[in-house]
Formats: C-alpha cells, structure tokens, sequence
C-alpha cells in the first residue's frame, strides 16, 4: 500500500486573523478581513478594497514580506504539531507563491527613484528565496522547493509534499502557500478590470475579485512517523489532482472541462465517488467567468449528491498564491470539527436568487453550519490555466499501491547562449520571429510571449519533435510539464513594478500582466501543444533545472502520465544583469541565458511508440542544507548523490562521469572537493565554461550531455549534480 499523509499541525496569518484560532472563529462567524486598502496607494484606481494583514509581531524583518507571512505561519504549524527540535529539524519546506518577493521589488525601485536603494534587497526578490529563507529561519534541513503555479500554488505545494513522502524523499513536511498584498497585484488585476467595487461576491454578484494576503502553512506527515511520535491527526490527505486547460493565459475554459478533468483525477486518486464527497471550498473568486465555468463543473460533477458548497474567499479575498493552503488550513478545520464555513455578503433578495444558479446543490450562505463531514475538497484553478484539487478525510483512507515504471530519457531540446560570444561577461541569445515560425508558432502566439516564455517554447518544442511526440485526443491528458527556474520573468516583472513606481497603480498593463507570473511560460507551452496533463513550475534556484526531472519521475510514479517534459529556463536582459552584478550572485562567470528541456517517458509508453532511449533515470535524491553548522551544505551534496546511488541501486565506482554546475563561490572549490572524494580519478564536466551559467537551463542541460555520452557508449553511466539556494538535486543516469 502507499504511504499514508496526515496533517498533523496548522499555522494560518490572513486578512480575518493572526493565528488559527482567531482566523477560523472570523470564518466560522462570517467575519469579513476587507477593507479599503493601507499598504498600496489606490489613487485614481475604480476599486480600493482589499484584505490586508495586520500584525505586529511578523518575524524576520531582513527577509521579504512572503516570507515574513511564510514563516509566522510555520511556527504556529511547528508549534501546533507538537514538533521537537529535532523532528523539526529534518523537515522539508514546499511553499507556493504567485507573485515571490514583489514587495522587495517595490521597495528596491521606489528607494531607487529616491536615490536610496539598498542592494541587500535583491536575494528577497525571487520567489525561490521563500522557501529557503524559511528554512534557515527555523533550521529545517528536508528537501525544499517553490511551487509558483499562481493561485493553484498553494494547493499543489501540499499535494507535491504527499509525492515527496510517497517518494521516500522525507517523512514529514511544512506544506502550503504565501503571499504578500502588492502593487504589482492590484494593478495588474486593475488592469484586466478584474477588481470588484464593493467586496467580492462569488456565486452570487459576481463582479470581480478583491484581493487578499496571508499564509497558510500544514504540517504534512507520514502517517506511521506521526503514529510513533503521538502526533494529533486532524485529517488525513486522501487525494489530489493537477492538471492544465490548455485553453488561455487568464481565463478558464467556459466548458470547464479542465475544471472537471482535474475533479475526477483527485476523486480517482482518493478512489472514492462524487457522492462520498461532505463538502467542497470552491475556488469561488467572484468573476463572471471563474464563477460561470465553476458553477457548470460543480453541477456536472456533483448534481444528486448531499454535497456542500461554499467559497471562503467572500471573507479573506483571494490570497493568490496562498488561497489553496488558507483554503485547505479551514478545510481541514472543517473536517476535523463538523462545521460547514459560509459564503457570505448574500442579501435576502439574492438568497431568493441562489436557486436558480444553485438548482440542488447546498451552498452554504451567510452563516456556518454543522454537518457530518467524512470527505472534504478543496479547489483551486489558476493564471495559466493550472487547476488543482485536494481531497482530505477524516477516517484511515489507504490508496492502492501504482506499480512504478522504468522512465526514459526519449527527447530533448536546448537553446543556450555562447560563452565565446560574451561581451562585458554577459552572454545572450538573440530571437527573431523566423525561429518560431520554422516551428509552427505564429505571430499572434509570438507577441504574446516576454522573452522567458519564448525559450521555453523553442526548447520544448524541439523536445517534442525530437521525441517524435504528437498530442492527440486520446493522449493530451497524459503528458505534462514541470519547468524549473532560478529567478522566472525577471524583465517582465522588473519593467511592469517600474512603471507602476514611476506612475502609480493606474499604469499596470493588461498586455503584459499576465506574463509577470512564474507559470505564465508553462501555460503558453501548454496552449501551444495543446497539453493538459500536470503542469508545475518550480523556483529553487540553479538547481530547479535538475529538480523538475525529480519532480516530473515522482508524477510519472503516481501514473497519471506516460509523458512529462522537465526544463530549466532562466532569461538574461539588462534588467537581470543588473541585478546579478549589484547582487555578485554570479561571481566572475559569464552570465549566460537559455532553456533546457528533456522529455521523460515510461517505458510502457517508451515501448508503445517504438521510440529511441537515450538513457535511464536510474534514481534520484534531493537534499536541503538551512546552513547549521550541523549540517553544512557540503554534507548536503553528499547525502544526495549517496542517496541518488542508493535509489538506484549503484556504488560510486560503477559511475563512469559527473556531470556538475556547482556554486560561484568558494562554496563551489568545497563542492568540486567532495565530488572528488566520492568519485575519486573521474572526470567532472560543467559546460557553464562553453555557455556561460544559464542557471537552470545549465543544470538541466546536464542530463542532456550525459544522456548523449551514454547514447553515444562513451560512457555507461552518469551522475548530473547541481546545487541552488541551498539545495542540491543529483540524477543517476545509466545505459
């Protein structure tokens, strides 16, 4: 049988309160966080409402605000799980975010404009600090990762936690989402007009969105490690699926067949009926077509069932990327407690109008109720078209065992700059219009892209042919994509805040406001292929390009997908190079850019379509240093690499090249030392000398070389090894 997950522990900071206990007696009450909004300057904006988090006893003031949130709610998580030093020590952090570190921008410009700014912002900026600034807060040494799919995050972060247990990679993890309230958020959803006048009103007025704050955060738990240290189980996670439209960058498919598909993937991986289902907290953001596309996949779905519905974004507004966990923190709360949480703001002429949109379905309005609650759901559909769902359960709910297939190496795609090319120790790649259109993207297609998601796009689709991959009806649900990034769309980012520093909240554009989120670059990819499987992106720094190959293996384990693309991308511009030189992230290396991206197969699928294998991945182990003296970030190289051997099986003398991006710094001289050690007299091959460090793309290029030398039988085996904000990921590669 699979390993169980529990939720041995919860930690909330939101717009309707501080702690858990004040924010689930807020919901349980039908208590409002909205307000007219104090943290930005809505001057001139048609809309100035907002949920806003106001405590005074934010921990970690050197760190952006995500993190702040992020770390107030993992103490409360850590203390309310009973955790010892020790225990807690060994934890991993998965955190969601949408917007990363966009207050550390905002501040960084506006001190800028000022002639004040302070470069000790720019490591705060990119959404991959989160995770790893919490984790050196509390000292927590499990595997990290940031899941940045926009306001599917902080779901996906949860259920990632449950592979990553499943997967032996950890037993015991802080799951969840954060985000902080934003200029760049508020105009950029003013700009789409997606902002309501009055406070949001989902199912029912349906005027837009307010947005909202906060960080959710559960203790994730193997259940037999929480059995044998007497944890407190509040629920158990019983399911969970992730999944992409494929339609557009912003707005659901009006069908909701997205919607639906990612419902019965998490019905499916619970093994349980619509019917078994207590209550839903819909993803309910209150417009037009969100709520449209949401009430036609709730009816199709759960129409003739006893099922309970409610949105409690009518009280928090939407936290983005925290909404899932705040959402999952009070459905748990739900489960354990028997209490239905409210929609509220329905007036007695619009509860006379509910059953016309409702027709049988409880939606629960103004007021919470009692019901007994065995299987709760939680939904969350995001920018992107990422949709994600979660199932938690009070009562034991064992999932069978899937039976895991070999996976293969069967394609690949890389467009990386030329380091012999460099000028003034920055090396680009130039784009015109005829390297799309000789693969089929038209223009229409081209202007919506930022330079982020145009490599992406070149890189996967040279993967595809190369795999000689061709999505059809029968498998576009059956191949997905997890892209790893240091520092995401730093220049669309970085030029949208600057202009809403130099002009205010009314300057945002609805152009290029859909691009300033991480996964924007997956779902152009999935529109463009048309594929709807699992879509992740993931920020960990360098390393994220040789994590998404971790990540893709452990979704093609669960056996939704025969099929998973797994890229490193990361964009150079002026922008980027200034922020590297004022931050000497990079060190004296060329600054390079690109996009890296191997297509990963199972070998029932590999054999089906009669297709090439490169090489195997054999195993793979991720690792997390909070940078203890303990436990130093040496220790952490070793541990995955030994335990990558274990996993698959392999001693150190059996592997015949390493292949390696190591850190910048000194920390890269002790690197290549103990790389050394554990494989004494063999080559150590980094490709950063020919391309310049690509980031991400240079980690994930790393599994292309050594699958071409295994192909090519210069070798027989390979490990790929990289490092990135104190994590390091390492793959074993054999013939």
């Amino acid at each position: 049988m699979k390993k169980r997950c529990v939720i041995t522990g919860l930690g909330i900071v939101c717009p309707v309160g501080n702690n858990l206990e004040e924010s689930w007696n807020s919901i349980v009450n039908g208590k409002t966080g909205l307000a007219k909004v104090t943290s930005v300057n809505p001057e001139g904006c048609y809309a100035d409402l907002g949920g806003e988090v106001f405590c005074d006893s934010l921990p970690a003031p050197e760190y952006d605000r995500s993190a702040r949130l992020c770390i107030k709610a993992a103490e409360e998580a850590i203390h309310d799980s009973g955790l010892t030093a020790e225990e807690k020590s060994r934890a991993g952090v998965i955190v969601g975010s949408c917007i990363g570190g966009a207050v550390s921008i905002d501040e960084y410009m506006t001190a800028q404009k000022d002639g004040k700014e302070d470069d000790r912002r720019i490591p705060n900026m990119a959404a991959s600090s989160i995770a790893n600034h919490t984790a050196a807060y509390l000292n927590l040494n499990g595997v990290t990762a940031n899941i940045v799919n926009a306001c599917a995050a902080g779901t996906m972060s949860i259920a990632y936690a449950c592979d990553l247990i499943r997967s032996g990679e950890g037993d015991l993890f802080l799951a969840g989402g954060t985000d902080p309230f934003s200029s760049l958020a508020f105009a950029g959803f003013h700009a789409l007009h997606a902002l309501s006048e009055e406070c949001c009103s989902p199912f029912n007025h349906s005027h837009g969105i307010t947005l909202g704050e906060g960080s959710g955060i559960l203790v994730v738990e193997e259940y037999e490690h929480a059995v044998a240290r007497g944890a407190r189980i509040y629920a158990e996670v019983a399911g969970y699926g992730v999944n992409s439209d494929a339609y557009h960058i912003t707005a659901p498919d009006p069908s909701g067949q997205g919607q639906m598909d990612v419902i019965r993937r998490a019905l499916a991986s619970a093994g349980v009926k619509p019917s078994d289902i207590s209550y839903v907290n819909a993803h309910g953001t209150g417009t037009p077509k969100n709520d449209e596309a949401e009430f036609l996949s709730l009816h199709t779905i759960f129409d003739g069932t006893d099922v309970s519905i409610s949105s409690t974004k009518s009280m928090t507004g939407h936290c983005l990327g925290a909404a899932g966990a705040v959402e999952a923190v009070f459905t748990v709360k739900a489960v354990s407690e028997n209490i239905l949480p409210p929609t509220i703001g329905y007036t007695e002429e619009d509860k006379k109008a509910l059953p016309e949109k409702a027709g049988d379905l409880d939606f629960v309005v103004n007021e919470s109720r009692e019901k007994e609650i065995s299987l709760a759901m939680s939904n969350s559909f995001a920018f992107g078209g990422t949709n994600a769902s979660i199932i938690f359960s009070k009562d034991k709910h064992e999932m069978p065992e899937t039976e895991k297939d070999k996976v293969y190496i069967t394609g690949f795609g890389k467009i990386l700059s030329d380091a012999s090319a460099a000028e003034e120790n920055v090396a680009g790649i130039t784009l015109e219009m005829k390297d799309f259109t000789e693969r089929g993207v038209k223009l229409g297609i081209f202007r919506k892209l930022d330079k982020f998601g145009q490599l992406q796009l070149v890189s996967g689709i040279d993967a595809f042919k190369s795999a000689g991959i061709t999505v059809t009806e029968e498998n576009e649900r059956k191949i997905g994509t997890i892209i790893g990034t240091s520092a995401g769309p730093v220049t669309e980012v970085s030029n949208f805040q600057k202009n809403i520093v130099d002009k205010g909240c009314t300057a945002g554009s609805a152009f290029t406001f859909p691009n300033t989120v991480y996964n924007a670059a997956g779902g152009h990819f999935s529109i463009f292929t048309g594929t709807k499987g699992y879509c992740a992106t993931v920020a960990n720094g360098t390393q994220a390009g040789l994590q998404s190959i971790a990540y893709a293996c452990d979704v093609l384990g669960k056996g939704d997908e025969d099929i998973m693309l797994a890229s490193g991308t990361d964009e150079g511009s002026d922008m980027v190079t200034y922020f590297y030189r004022h931050s000497g992230i990079n060190g004296s290396r060329v600054l390079g850019e690109g996009s890296s991206t191997v297509v990963l197969e199972t070998a029932r699928s590999a054999e089906g379509r009669q297709v090439h294998k490169y090489a195997e991945i054999a195993g793979y182990a991720m690792t997390h240093s909070a940078g203890a003296n303990s436990y130093s970030e040496t220790d952490a190289l070793e541990a995955a690499v030994r335990k990558a051997l274990a996993n698959a099986g392999m001693e150190a003398g059996q592997i015949d090249r390493i292949y390696a991006v190591t850190n910048n710094h000194e920390q890269g001289d002790r690197e290549r030392e103990a790389l050394a050690k554990l494989f004494p007299g063999k080559t150590v091959s980094d490709s950063r000398d020919k391309t310049g460090d690509c980031r991400a793309a240079s980690a994930n290029a790393l599994a292309i070389e050594a699958a071409q030398a295994i192909d090519a039988s210069e070798i027989g085996s390979a490990v790929a090894v990289s490092y990135g904000c104190g994590s390091y990921t390492a793959i074993v590669l054999k013939k």
